[in-house]
């Protein structure tokens, strides 16, 4: 009975893994080829008979997972593997369980002892696949971290002889007044000679929208949005024409 493919890896199209397949025996490798293709989160870039070749390749291209025969001429697959400059994940194939420890030592992330089944390569793959969505989280994760690190908490606004520390979570919003803006928080107001536009360029993207020629909303403050204007409060701040576009797309992101 031919094994079955999960469902979520059917569903699977936000993760596609570029991977080449190595093997001297060109049989070995068809079968590797067809298993391949059978799972749509795998992309076959590239076949390769000769290692050497493969290497070259490799450090030329994108490739996150490889498949290759441990026992080759010329270069077997433990020798390849430290050849690798920049790693990707490996998955042997062999014949011989011999070089199991050699790939635990490498820190390989399977091991297929030919001649395996569709469901035994299936599991192999899915290894792959988890641990290349772990790998993409932590990214993600190291990323956010670094720009949530590298947005300023608060910005110092002068107002007549005096210089006040603004913390940016107590904005509900800022309105433009000629060559004033005013500054709208939890309780009180702040006018300052300044610009909307230079305030702009300080303010976080992620929390700060532009939605009119006069106004600037803090996004964790909207209570709600009706038709053309926004409500913060008792205050209702109008939409304009030219940022209405723009607005509906940040409001369409982080809809439910």
């Amino acid at each position: 009975m031919e094994a079955q493919i999960p469902s979520f890896v059917k569903s699977t199209s936000n993760l596609n893994m570029i991977c080449v397949a190595i093997d001297n025996d060109q049989s070995a490798l068809d079968i590797l080829k067809e298993y391949i293709q059978k799972l749509p989160f795998l992309k076959l870039d590239k076949t390769f008979t000769n290692p050497i070749e493969a290497l070259t390749y490799i450090h030329e291209n994108r490739i996150d997972l490889i498949f290759t025969e441990v026992e080759m001429p010329h270069l077997n697959g433990v020798e390849f593997v430290k050849c690798l400059q920049m790693k990707p994940m490996v998955i042997f194939t062999s014949e011989n369980d011999k070089y199991a420890l050699a790939g635990y030592d490498l820190e390989i992330t399977d091991y297929l002892l030919k001649p395996y089944s569709f469901d035994r390569f299936l599991r192999a793959a899915n290894k792959a696949y988890n641990f290349s969505k772990l790998q993409k989280r932590s990214v993600e994760k190291s990323q956010f971290l670094v720009e949530k690190e590298a947005q300023p908490e608060f910005i110092m606004v002068k107002t007549g002889y005096n210089t006040i520390n603004v913390n940016l979570n107590d904005i509900l919003f800022v309105e433009g007044l000629k060559d004033y803006i005013k500054i709208h928080l939890t309780g009180k107001t702040i006018l300052t000679l300044n610009s909307l536009k230079k305030l702009q360029e300080i303010l976080p993207e992620s929390k700060f929208v532009r939605v009119h020629r006069s106004f600037i909303v803090s996004l964790p403050k909207i209570d709600s949005i009706q038709r053309n204007r926004i409500v913060i409060g008792k205050t209702f701040v109008p939409v304009g024409e030219n940022y209405k576009s723009a607005f509906k797309n940040i409001i369409a992101s982080i809809n439910l």
